[in-house]
């Protein structure tokens, strides 16, 4: 299997634990790897009162994957997420961005309000 197949499907991995860490707390997903021509996010989630845009990131240590973020990153997730409420929602629902970390051992962190749309 080459390198990048490997990521793909770790990254796949990482996907599915956040998504079952999520559907644990109640939330149910709405989109996965949700594209438009602004970006890609990873995972739309509806949570009670609340929309949850989540990046995924899988590396070695969650440190590792915390730092696979460049704030460039979270501009293109910030204007995909623009679009997706905008087509999605009626507007009206608060929405937050979380960064969830994932390491080789599948043991998974979550950073709430890892970033906003002020500043993009």
């Amino acid at each position: 299997m080459s390198r990048g197949s490997r990521a793909f499907h770790a990254g796949l991995a990482a996907e599915e634990i956040a998504a079952r860490l999520y559907a644990a707390e109640g939330a149910t997903l709405a989109a996965a790897r949700w594209r438009c021509p602004e970006g890609e996010i990873d995972l739309v989630l509806r949570a009670p009162g609340l929309v949850v845009f989540a990046e995924v990131k899988a590396r070695r240590s969650h440190e590792a994957a915390a730092e696979a973020v460049p704030p460039r990153q979270w501009a293109r997730i910030g204007a995909a997420a623009t679009r997706w409420l905008a087509e999605e929602t009626d507007g009206t629902l608060p929405c937050r961005f979380d960064l969830v970390l994932v390491d080789r051992a599948g043991r998974c962190a979550r950073i709430e309000n890892a970033a906003s749309f002020e500043g993009w």
